[in-house]
């Protein structure tokens, strides 16, 4: 079993940046695919980034690209996702999901799943 809490969301203005952190408890923590998605108020939950265990593999969705940075330390079992040059559709709520070894973007893929936390950005 995998535990996520998600941290660092907030209000920034468009332009701006955040940097959400998901801390993860539980055994084998280098083995799961982390990702990242989104749901912004009245759409469904998209994929936003994924990062595989040993961090050699990355995955971005096309459209955030250059701006949205996934990372991870495995010794402090936390995932990483850097937003730069927030825009005001780039608010929702971000969720931290994984799921053992192998790469998915697709949402039901993720089995454990973090409580999420807001980001909104204002123009």
């Amino acid at each position: 079993q995998v535990q996520l809490v998600e941290s660092g969301g907030g209000a920034v203005q468009a332009g701006g940046s955040l940097r959400l952190s998901c801390a993860a408890s539980g055994p084998t923590f280098s083995s799961y695919t982390m990702g990242w998605f989104r749901q912004a108020p009245g759409k469904e939950r998209e994929f936003v980034a994924a990062i595989r265990g040993s961090g050699g593999n990355i995955y971005y969705a096309d459209s955030l690209k250059g701006r949205f940075t996934i990372s991870r330390d495995n010794a402090k079992q936390t995932v990483y996702l850097q937003m730069n040059s927030l825009e005001p559709e780039d608010t929702a709520v971000y969720y931290c999901a994984a799921r053992i070894f192998f790469y998915s973007n697709s949402e039901g893929a993720y089995p454990y799943w973090g409580q999420g936390t807001q980001v909104t950005v204002s123009s």
